[in-house]
């Protein structure tokens, strides 16, 4: 295997694909990346088994063939070269790295050592508006428990159904539900939270305005320029969350989200002093008190508010609610409450593009 490329290109395509290098592995050839060269173009996989992603690159080639070499240490090479052609050429277990004066060699792994990824068979194929896509993975994928014992609450349940997509997200203490008008066919799948948030990372690289998704039982592919994106599916049953969505309220309040999200972040700055980033909910007529208060001190924040039913004290963990605040892009947003130990549901002050269910935390009310 012998050939030469732009430092730039070669850089960017191992940026592409060094998302899915396995951090956490016993297998070497998991902690690297393949490079393999076929017809002058430079093919470069990682692959955690979960997540494997392939890009091209064009190359003036010498010589074909294919190697594996550690991903971390490839990648601060390269990216400290000169940005000038840099060649490349293996030889008897080592990498040759040349960039005008700079020389490097690094050992190697055969390419048979690394996993063989393979297509997905086209059972199903679904097209993607990439910015629809983008913005509902962001509105969602975050609610997903990051603890892996909780199996398929780690993952986004994506569901086409009446020419919508709708992505739900939960773990045990908030959710999110974000849906679209998209046309295809009726069909659900479970998706690793974690791997739809990389992927949205990929999608702002592209030109491209629409993306293909390929499905069959177990594995999900994405399309997009030279990148190829393998997924595993998550198995098992999700959660019947629509079930668990509160029907009627008590108290409403319509209020600006971007004083919300400020008024919420300065309090908790004490909050994260205490316990569970806790900030406590005065609601009165037109008016919210957000406080916080720990042994480093205290803090008092009043925002004006359109309210509507009984008044309320609550408490919160302060980052589920600034999470959800993070991610609209609305104006103005509407919290639906039904007492100060019932699920909290924020949503459009019209429409139902996304809802969000945050547990409240037990407070005095004193």
């Amino acid at each position: 295997m012998k050939f030469a490329c732009t430092q730039l290109s070669l850089i960017k395509a191992i940026s592409t694909v060094d998302k899915a290098v396995s951090t956490r592995t016993t297998i070497p050839a998991l902690k690297g990346i393949l490079l393999n060269v076929k017809d002058n173009r430079l093919f470069l996989t990682a692959s955690d088994l979960d997540l494997s992603i392939e890009t091209a690159i064009e190359i003036q080639a010498e010589s074909e063939g294919s190697v594996v070499v550690n991903a971390k240490l490839f990648g601060d090479i390269i990216r400290k070269l000169p940005s000038a052609i840099v060649k490349l050429e293996e030889i008897n277990g080592k990498l040759f790295i040349s960039c005008l004066g700079s020389e490097f060699n690094i050992v190697t792994l055969p390419a048979d050592e690394f996993p063989n990824i393979g297509m997905v068979n086209e059972l199903h194929k679904i097209n993607l508006n990439k910015d629809i896509f983008k913005d509902l993975i962001k509105k969602t994928s975050f609610a997903a428990s990051i603890d892996e014992k909780k199996g398929s609450l780690t993952g986004c349940l994506m569901q086409f159904s009446d020419n919508c997509l709708e992505l739900a997200a939960l773990d045990g203490f908030r959710m999110a539900i974000a849906k679209a008008a998209l046309p295809g066919e009726n069909k659900k799948v479970l998706i690793p939270a974690r791997i739809l948030t990389e992927l949205a990372k990929l999608l702002n690289d592209i030109d491209a305005s629409d993306i293909s998704l390929i499905l069959d039982e177990k594995r999900a592919e994405v399309f997009m320029d030279e990148t190829r994106v393998v997924i595993r599916l998550l198995e098992g049953e999700f959660i019947r969350y629509k079930d668990i969505i509160p029907k009627e309220y008590k108290t409403r309040v319509i209020v600006s989200a971007k004083e919300m999200l400020n008024s919420i972040e300065r309090a908790s700055l004490l909050a994260k002093e205490g316990k569970n980033n806790l900030i406590r909910l005065e609601i009165t007529d037109g008016n919210i008190e957000i406080s916080s208060r720990s042994e480093e001190g205290n803090v008092k924040e009043n925002i004006s508010a359109e309210t509507e039913g009984d008044n309320l004290v609550i408490g919160f963990n302060s980052k589920y609610i600034s999470d959800v605040l993070k991610v609209v892009s609305d104006d103005e947003i509407a919290f639906e409450m039904g007492n100060a130990v019932s699920a909290c549901l924020i949503k459009p002050v019209s429409g139902d593009e996304y809802t969000y269910l945050v547990l409240p935390v037990r407070i005095s009310a004193n």
